[in-house]
Parts: C-alpha cells; structure tokens; sequence
C-alpha cells in the first residue's frame, strides 16, 4: 500500500508530521508519491532538517525574513512539481518556517499539498517532546505522530530515546530497561506526549516505521497499534518501512461486530424459542458465537435483539458485549437489525463485521483472513467465499453504511454490496462454515452431526 493511500491524502491538505523514526524519510516518500500523480508538493519544515535530505527533493526555494514571494514559488512548483521551502542553512542545517508562514502558503499559492516536519529527534527511533515541541502550523488537517518499531528492545537512555526523562516521569519507565512494546503505545498515545499541540480539526495517523517484514516483527506492530487506538482522537495506525517498496504493510483502525440475533426463528416451528439460543457444546449458540468474537479483540461487539430478548442478554451474562435492542424485529429481516448496529457504533468505528447469530460454526481463523484483508486494504468490503458462492461474516467499510441505511424496507444489505462488486475483497476458504447458518430443524441437527456434535 503506499503512503498517500494509508493516509488518506486529499487535495488541501497540511500535513504535519511528529515524533521520531522516520519523520523526513516519510514526507519525502509521500511527496514522491503524490508528485507522480501530477500533484504539486511543497514541502516544509517548522524546525530544521539535514542538508542532504535537500538533495532528495527535486527542487528548493529560501525564503528569507517573512516574504512568501508567491510568484517564485508557483513557477519553481511548475518546474519541479515538488519543491521544499526553507529559510536558512546553518552549521549543515536548514532551518524552517514559522508555522504561521506555513499555515499562508495554501491560499497564496497554487500548491495541492503542504507537507511539513514538525519535530525534531537527532534521528533517535522514538522521543517524547520537549516543552517546546512539537511545532504544528495551525492549519494543519492531518497529524502523523511516528515512531521507530526498532526502538523495542533498545536500552531506554539518551543515547536510544530522545527526552526520555519525560516517559520516565509520566509512566515511572527505569533507565536502563529495555523498551517494551506498551511504552511505544502509550507515548504515541498520550495527549500530553505524542499528541501534544495537535489543532483541534486536524484528524490523526499514527506511523510505526521500521517494521521489520518477518513475522514476529509484525506482531510486535499489531500489538502496539491495537494499544494506540484506545486513545478515540487517532483516527488509524499504519505499519511498515517507508524506504521500501510498498512503503506500508496494514493500517489498522476500529472495527466494531454487529452480530444479527433478533429475528423470531419462524420457520424452526418452535415459536416459544430463538434458534440463537438452542444448545451448542454446552451452551447457546449465541454465547458460542459471543466467546469466539471476543478472541478477536474487536473494538465493540453489538448484539441486537429483539424476539426473546430478555433471554439472549440473560445467555450472555458477563460476555463484554452490548445491546440494542430492534423494535422492528417481528419484521423478520436482516437489513432492520443491521440498520440498527450502523446507527449505534461509534463514531470512531471505520468497519463493521456483520455477523449471523445463527452461525455457531464460526471460524476465527477466517475472521481473522477478512480482518487482515481489510488492514492490508486490498478491499472496502471483504466477504469470504467458499467454491464460488459468497458467505457470511463479511466486513464493510465505513464508506458504505450511508447506503445502507438509505435502503427501504424489503430490500437487502446485499443490494449494496453488489453494487459496489469493484470495492469487494474475496477470501477463498476450504470449509462451508461460512454458507451454514440455522434456519430449520433439518439445518440444527445436520449443522450439529457435521460438528461432531450427535
């Protein structure tokens, strides 16, 4: 995945990136990213980078005192379509801007993009600011705090970690250790380290740079993005190394389960029961489904109830779930149940995994398949498909639950999923769990002799 693709870049935008491990290195991989898309780039910095990186830009402009000389610069951009913006160079420095000067730039000239390094770490893989730092134009729309995965492992002191005495002090870290996985997490995190000056408007991405392309490396990545997005103002985390081709590995963001458990069960001819809650391995199929979602570390498991909902809460007792409940549930569809989870997740939720409540053979490893799909991006909607015939759970991205929720009564989810058949990601699985859910008697014991189940 590249850069600009991860995060989501748009025409107007100012960029600003902080923190350490990669800062200069991932605005000019971006810049080089978008100026092959014809954009026009201007980069700057609020702070002060190496003369070489210069040489990696294919053009520069100083700009002395306040002067934004806007005439030189657009014909510089029309020259080399991605220039950089500087002040000064001093003792093999360039010294930047001042972020107000920074924040003009986009109504005087006729750039697509500002991109701008607003912190310094003395090329350190992980930092927490000094009381001065970072320095965020104002007008920047996007934040990308950034931190060198390699630093796990590292003795934590100065000579590893730039201002290591604030981490020390805010979370009681010992010079000395070795960095753990947690402590990258927390002061990417934390609003007075890694967030700190961020504008109000500006939306956030955090970066973990440097991920190492085997699989303990990305694990250690995972685990650190799943700590990072407790915090609800950093909007996603993207994993991988930007001096390689692709520069990005995953972007994780929130997903949120919605699993179906509200319709009356009709044609099971038990009209005192859910086919939710008959027995499965001991206990209800519901709790079944609830205890393997919860191995997933989703961000929110909603199940929506409705026929005999007092029970279904009550057989899922002490399950870290939520409930919503849908007054049209005697309706008997699927697409009422699912327009009442859309409207109660979170607005910080990107995705949502619809899941049947009458599918007591669901298979984590394929959840596990259609969740990785959705972080590698390779769809917006990712479905799992067993000899050509398209199962369930399948995931669906943020962009299309306005559509969903538009669609009228006696239509299906499915009628926006297949009109989107471009933006969907298929997941060939060997096992038929995905098409056997439970609507009859003849399904719960032949889905029960399949289990092994008698």
């Amino acid at each position: 995945m590249l850069l600009r693709e991860a995060l989501n870049i748009q025409r107007g935008e100012v960029v600003a990136f902080t923190g350490a491990g990669g800062k200069t290195s991932s605005l000019i991989r971006l810049g080089h990213e978008l100026l092959k898309d014809g954009w026009r780039v201007i980069g700057a910095t609020t702070t002060r980078i190496a003369i070489e990186e210069l040489g990696l830009i294919p053009g520069a402009v100083n700009i002395s005192g306040t002067s934004l000389r806007p005439a030189a610069i657009s014909r510089a951009l029309s020259q080399h379509g991605f220039i950089f913006l500087y002040r000064d160079v001093q003792n093999g420095k360039v010294i930047g801007l001042e972020p107000a000067l920074i924040s003009d730039l986009m109504d005087a000239v006729d750039s697509d993009v500002t991109l701008v390094e607003a912190d310094g770490a003395r090329r350190l893989p992980f930092k927490a600011p000094l009381p001065h730092e970072p320095v965020i134009p104002e007008s920047a729309t996007l934040c990308v705090p950034v931190a060198g995965v390699d630093v796990v492992g590292m003795p934590f002191d100065e000579d590893h970690v730039y201002n290591p005495q604030a981490m020390s002090a805010q979370y009681g870290y010992l010079f000395g250790e070795k960095v753990r996985y947690p402590w990258v997490a927390s002061v990417l995190r934390d609003r007075e380290l890694g967030l700190r000056n961020v504008p109000d408007q500006a939306r956030v991405i955090a970066l973990l740079n440097k991920v190492p392309r085997g699989a303990t490396g990305r694990n250690i990545a995972r685990l650190i993005a799943r700590l990072v997005l407790r915090e609800h103002r950093i909007e996603a985390v993207a994993l991988g190394a930007v001096q390689n081709d692709p520069p990005v590995m995953e972007v994780h963001r929130r997903i949120g389960a919605v699993v179906l458990a509200a319709g009356m069960s009709r044609r099971m001819n038990q009209p005192d029961t859910s086919k939710v809650l008959l027995p499965w391995d001991g206990r209800p199929i519901i709790r079944v489904i609830a205890d393997r979602l919860k191995r997933m570390r989703l961000d929110d498991i909603l199940v929506i109830t409705g026929h005999l909902g007092a029970k279904v809460r009550a057989a899922l007792e002490n399950e870290p779930v939520r409930f919503v409940n849908n007054p049209d549930y005697r309706e008997g569809d699927m697409l009422s149940s699912l327009q009442v989870g859309i409207r109660s997740l979170g607005p910080q939720t990107s995705a949502c995994l619809i899941v049947l409540g009458d599918q007591p053979q669901l298979d984590n490893k394929i959840v596990a398949q259609i969740i990785g799909a959705y972080y590698e991006g390779r769809g917006k909607i990712v479905a799992p498909s067993y000899r050509g015939r398209r199962g369930h759970p399948i995931l669906i991205d943020r962009v299309f639950w306005q559509e969903l929720l538009d669609l009228p009564r006696g239509a299906a989810p499915r009628d926006v999923i297949n009109a989107h058949s471009g933006d969907i990601a298929y997941i060939n699985v060997d096992s038929d769990s995905i098409l056997n859910d439970i609507d009859t008697p003849d399904d719960y014991r032949d889905a029960r002799r399949r289990a092994g189940l008698g």
